[in-house]
């Protein structure tokens, strides 16, 4: 909810949107009165950082999702879903694509109900695929639901690296390295705080302490090599990593709202097979 909300606040607080998202208001219900109310809490230097990240990572996995499509992929798997949109419009809404949401099933089931109370309708191409990780296998679920191993598909992987161990992300690298040729995916992760400043320490262990208090800690960080040669290792030959001055040259260039990512924590990444 804190991650939509953030999505949702982009689209009442800054001009111009790096990202445009339709129903990101409307996704979280009366959660919006708290931003209407105190906008103030929203425009803090924090929050806007992270806004900032939240929205360039949503936009940087669309815009890959949008390539992928002109390469002739015609299958979208989104990993860790939440409130994410993207499946209810623009091109994956489009009929173009067999769409595939992978969540929690007490997750799932909460966002299913939300976009019921929203009124914003579900294509007939989105397929919801609930899975507990610790109980059931996600190659054998997606198969289940539809989705063709022997295609390739792009797949939109936001948030959740920083929170896994280190065997589950060597797990999901290898799935999804091994998807067919011109498959792709996007995500983020977080560099050692070795690597980061004293201010930018400070801010990570704050910001670690808060999600440790609500059952999910950071576990997992990589340097840049580190996680390039993981990824060329399952099978990835084509590999692009952003830092904060690459991301904000591509979404936030001429801003004059000062709108923008800072600090060295967070990175983007694209790779394809």
């Amino acid at each position: 909810m804190r991650v939509a909300l953030r999505r949702a606040a982009h689209q009442l607080l800054d001009h111009p949107r790096v990202l445009e998202d339709p129903l990101a208001v409307p996704i979280v219900g009366d959660a919006i009165d708290e931003l209407r109310t105190n906008p103030a809490r929203h425009q803090s230097a924090i929050a806007r950082r992270f806004r900032a990240f939240m929205v360039a990572r949503s936009r940087y996995a669309e815009d890959q999702l949008a390539a992928s499509v002109l390469r002739g992929v015609r299958q979208y798997l989104i990993l860790g879903a939440g409130l994410d949109t993207s499946a209810y419009r623009g091109v994956a809404a489009s009929g173009k694509l067999r769409v595939f949401e992978v969540d929690h099933p007490h997750t799932q089931a909460w966002k299913q109900r939300r976009l019921l109370a929203a009124n914003i309708s579900v294509p007939a191409s989105v397929r919801f695929v609930p899975v507990d990780f610790e109980r059931q296998d996600l190659a054998v679920e997606l198969e289940n639901t539809g989705f063709r191993a022997s295609q390739p598909a792009f797949v939109s992987w936001l948030g959740v690296v920083p929170y896994l161990t280190k065997e589950a992300a060597a797990h999901m690298f290898s799935l999804l390295g091994h998807f067919p040729e011109s498959s792709g995916v996007a995500f983020d992760y977080a560099v050692p705080p070795a690597a980061l400043g004293f201010f930018e320490k400070m801010a990570l262990a704050a910001l670690s302490r808060r999600v440790a208090r609500i059952g999910e800690p950071f576990r997992l960080f990589f340097t840049p090599s580190e996680l390039e040669e993981s990824l060329r290792s399952f099978g990835f030959r084509t590999i692009e990593q952003l830092t904060s001055r690459e991301i904000n040259a591509r979404y936030f260039e001429g801003r004059t709202d000062s709108l923008a990512v800072t600090g060295a924590a967070g990175r983007l990444v694209s790779a394809w097979t």
